[in-house]
């Protein structure tokens, strides 16, 4: 067998790498948006009304922000992809 070509590794690497890189996404993740808050279920049930209001107020503000964060990725995914057919368009009738 020639140096170009290689064969696939053995399934317990490809298992290996994979775990690797889901922990190196993880560590990266982490180290961006910081730890996950702990969550304590019963101080959520022994908290008093206008405080659990508060927390879940401040989760839908978190929510809203990272929906319209991911709706100006699509907006810009799909005007990138405009772009592109447009750009064929013209490049064929040239």
């Amino acid at each position: 067998m020639s140096e170009t070509q290689r064969t696939p590794p053995p399934a317990s690497t490809a298992s290996s790498a994979e775990s690797h890189a889901s922990r190196t996404m993880r560590r990266a993740l982490r180290e961006m948006f910081g730890p996950p808050p702990p969550v304590d279920e019963r101080s959520l049930e022994t908290m008093s009304a206008p405080a659990f209001r508060a927390v879940i107020a401040e989760r839908l503000r978190a929510l809203e922000r990272d929906l319209a964060e991911v709706r100006s990725r699509v907006n810009g995914l799909l005007f990138v992809v405009a772009g592109a057919v447009v750009t064929q368009l013209v490049l064929r009738l040239v």
